[in-house]
């Protein structure tokens, strides 16, 4: 059992397959990272993942979620997914959709149940803007083909006032007409994605602007679930909100993560790293490694954000990009 100083127990891990992606999100990717450079070529082979995720579910991890950058242009997914599959966890996925269905299969084979989709805006120009890449298409395509063949999809939605507030109600209209749970996300500060307060769309002014289109109730909230849910009435999907700088969830978080350098995050926002690759190749013993990063856990959003997210300073941030943390 992995549990921290504030008496959180860990079970649930989150690998980064990957830190490249075929997609140039601005929220996710630094904007002073020149095309096609990644800096983090160190990378936790095939059995090295495989290894390490063994000794975490050894030390009572229940759920495994893949990432990246984008975990399915990683050389070996399929592989890395069949050999996962083994382990009695809960095993997903988060993608950006575009390669889906050349995967599909495999998700079937390994009894994996859960996607999640990143998908920002439901117009394919507004879409190509966000993404730099123009392939609306064939990621809506891929939501339509995991929901035929009966997968959760959850549908990730990073909010950016001014840039995709106004599409909340047509994602909320989606989830009336299918089974589909769309995350709205909280825009939230990384290291080169040009953060500030002023793009924040809180969970007050979603639930505002949505009221005003539709009736809708809340639902139960998951164990450690990171989003609050709600449904419009006789909808047959869900949408939550994930509220990480309005209303923060850290009194209940299970989530630890693994980059593809093999480095080990206790939290997203965490300024320090557990080298488990470099352990693992020295051959030293990664356990008490493992668990002193666990202990080591801040009580919230890394130490360093107070509660309130309009007093951040940026320029004081110490920690990586996203897509070289893992989504």
């Amino acid at each position: 059992m992995l549990k921290d100083s504030f008496n959180r127990i860990h079970d649930y891990l989150r690998i980064s397959l990957t830190d490249k992606c075929n997609l140039r999100c601005t929220y996710c990717n630094p904007v002073d990272l020149p095309k096609g450079h990644f800096a983090h070529s160190n990378k936790m082979t095939v059995d090295e993942i495989d290894l390490i995720a063994g000794v975490f579910v050894q030390l009572g991890i229940k759920k495994i979620r893949l990432t990246g950058g984008e975990p399915l242009v990683r050389k070996g997914a399929g592989e890395i997914i069949h050999l996962l599959s083994k382990y009695p966890v809960e095993l997903a996925i988060t993608t950006n959709g575009v390669f889906v269905h050349e995967f599909i299969d495999v998700f079937q084979q390994a009894g994996m149940k859960s996607v999640n989709v990143s998908l920002d805006s439901l117009k394919k120009n507004k879409n190509a803007l966000i993404s730099g890449r123009n392939e609306f298409e064939r990621v809506f395509g891929n939501v339509q083909l995991l929901l035929k063949n009966n997968f959760d999809v959850k549908v990730n939605t990073v909010l950016m006032k001014g840039v995709n507030d106004d599409e909340i109600p047509g994602f909320v209209e989606w989830t009336r007409h299918q089974p589909v749970h769309i995350r709205f996300i909280e825009f939230m500060p990384f290291a080169g994605n040009q953060w500030s307060k002023e793009k924040v769309f809180s969970q007050e002014e979603i639930l505002n602007l949505i009221a005003s289109h539709f009736d809708f109730n809340r639902l139960p909230d998951d164990d450690h679930g990171t989003a609050k849910k709600f449904a419009v009435n006789d909808a047959k999907g869900t949408f939550g909100i994930i509220s990480t700088m309005s209303h923060p969830f850290c009194g209940s978080c299970n989530r630890l993560r693994l980059t593809t350098d093999g480095k080990m995050k206790n939290c997203l926002f965490s300024k320090g790293e557990a080298d488990i690759l470099g352990a693992l190749r020295r051959g030293d013993d990664i356990v008490p490694l493992i668990k002193q990063c666990v202990w080591d856990k801040k009580k919230a959003q890394g130490g360093q954000f107070d509660s309130n997210y309009k007093n951040i300073d940026i320029a004081q941030l110490k920690n990586r990009s996203m897509i070289h943390i893992g989504g």
